[in-house]
Formats: structure tokens, C-alpha cells, sequence
């Protein structure tokens, strides 16, 4: 499936959603990259940008003076090692080998289905961990890859904790969980709940997902309880010995 990319309308003003056009158009270029692709030719970033090619080979040597993207041999583009040491701070901002991905193993090992960690990133969520599950059939999701946030277990659950006024937040704050079965993709099913850090500050939601066929909804009923554990036990190892989110406030979330 391919991502989202934010586009640019080349006669849009400085500005005109309280942005900066250059930075949004820079960033549009960078995101037009999917998963798997190492290089890409000018008119291919034109394309898929919608700007001129004039402006796209302006703005990809602008970002090759920070490393950011780099010109190939052949006259081709690709990220430079800028854009992986963002990447990698980023993750490193929620101590995703230290902490996240053990926590995804477990998860696994308890529910014999595979486990993702979300954060919001603007009106997205985006996938910072991910652990297989053992099954032949699964759910397939790749790190970075860029999701709704209204579909879908983790994105509803991000939302509600967040703040999301009306139905069916309200039920999932209630509950402290969200149950998905075909919302965002017809045969997959997954389950959610919220991670915080210090201050009770929302920091994602960590799910499990597979076939429908499999995770019926009595099933991901039962793995809920399962996922509100691990998720509240995250929350307490992210946000640190001196966090106020303690276990037993943690708990407050059980069903």
C-alpha cells in the first residue's frame, strides 16, 4: 500500500496554512520515498511531489548541502545520512531497543500474535516497533510505515487519549482499550491500548493484529486484559522510577 505523501500546490502562498512552503515542499520530497527504494530520478520526485521539476532539483541540492539527501552517480536521489540520524533519535526518544521492543517480545510470547508500537505524528500514526508473531499468516505492517488515525485499533486509541470528543472515544477511555475488526483493512482484526510516560503524558499505543480468521472478537476480548498489562507496564518502564504513573495508578485502566 502506498504511504500518504503530503503534496504541494506549486502557486500555494508562504504561509498559507500557517507553514513554511519551502519546509513543507523539502519534507514532501523526503517522505516520497517508500520502503524498500534506495534512489529515485528527478521527474519520478516530480511526479509524485506534484512541483516543478525546476523546484525539486532546487530544493534536493538545498538538502544535500546538510546531508539530507544525496545525488547518486547516475544523477539519482536518495536520503542521505542526515535523515537516518533523525530517524534514529527519534526512536532512541522512546528507547525503542532498550525498552519498546522487549516489551513487543513479550507481548508475542503471550498472545502468539505480532505486536506493534504507534505514535501520532500530526493527523498519522506511524508504526516506531514492531515485532513478528510466529503464525504463517499474520498482519503485515513495516516499521515507519504511516497509517489513519481514525482506522484501526491504535490510531482510535491515540485519539481517544488524546482527547477525541464524542463516540466512540468516550467508551474507549472508559474501557481503556479498542477492539478493530476490518476497519482500516477488510480480514484484519487488532486490539490497543494507550502507553503513557511522565506526567501521564500520552506517548502511543502498543497493539496486537492478525486475520479476523483467527482473532475472532471473543478472542481479542481475552487478549485485551493482556494487552492493558503490558501496555501499563511499559507506560511505568518509559516513564521511569520517578514517574507519578505508578503501577498501582497504572492500573486504573484494568477492565
Amino acid at each position: 500500500m502506498r504511504n500518504a505523501k503530503r503534496t504541494q500546490n506549486e502557486n500555494e502562498p508562504a504561509g498559507s496554512e500557517g507553514g513554511v512552503t519551502a519546509v513543507t515542499r523539502a519534507m514532501s520530497l523526503m517522505e516520497a520515498f517508500e520502503i524498500g527504494e534506495s534512489t529515485l530520478s528527478l521527474a519520478e520526485l516530480s511526479r509524485r511531489t506534484g512541483m516543478h521539476k525546476t523546484t525539486v532539483l532546487r530544493l534536493t541540492r538545498t538538502l544535500a548541502l546538510s546531508q539530507y539527501m544525496v545525488q547518486a552517480d547516475d544523477g539519482q536521489w536518495r536520503l542521505g545520512p542526515a535523515a537516518g540520524w533523525l530517524g534514529a533519535r527519534y526512536q532512541a526518544g522512546f528507547d525503542v531497543n532498550r525498552v519498546v521492543e522487549p516489551a513487543l517480545h513479550l507481548l508475542v510470547k503471550e498472545t502468539g500474535e505480532s505486536a506493534s508500537f504507534y505514535v501520532r505524528e500530526g493527523d498519522i500514526r506511524s508504526c516506531v516497533a514492531r515485532v513478528e508473531g510466529p503464525q504463517s499468516v499474520r498482519h503485515n505492517v513495516r516499521i515507519g510505515e504511516r497509517l489513519p488515525l481514525n482506522k484501526g485499533a491504535p490510531g482510535r486509541v491515540i485519539l481517544a487519549f488524546s482527547g477525541a470528543a464524542g463516540e466512540p472515544y468516550e467508551a474507549i477511555r472508559e474501557r481503556g482499550f479498542h477492539i478493530s475488526l476490518g476497519e482500516r483493512e477488510a480480514e484484519v482484526a487488532s486490539v490497543a491500548a494507550p502507553v503513557f510516560g511522565l506526567n501521564w503524558r500520552l506517548l502511543g499505543s502498543m497493539c496486537i493484529s492478525g486475520p479476523s480468521s483467527r482473532l475472532t472478537k471473543a478472542k481479542l476480548e481475552r487478549h485485551a486484559k493482556v494487552i492493558i498489562r503490558a501496555a501499563n507496564q511499559l507506560s511505568y518502564a518509559l516513564a521511569g522510577s520517578h514517574s507519578s504513573a505508578t503501577p498501582a495508578a497504572l492500573s486504573r485502566w484494568h477492565p
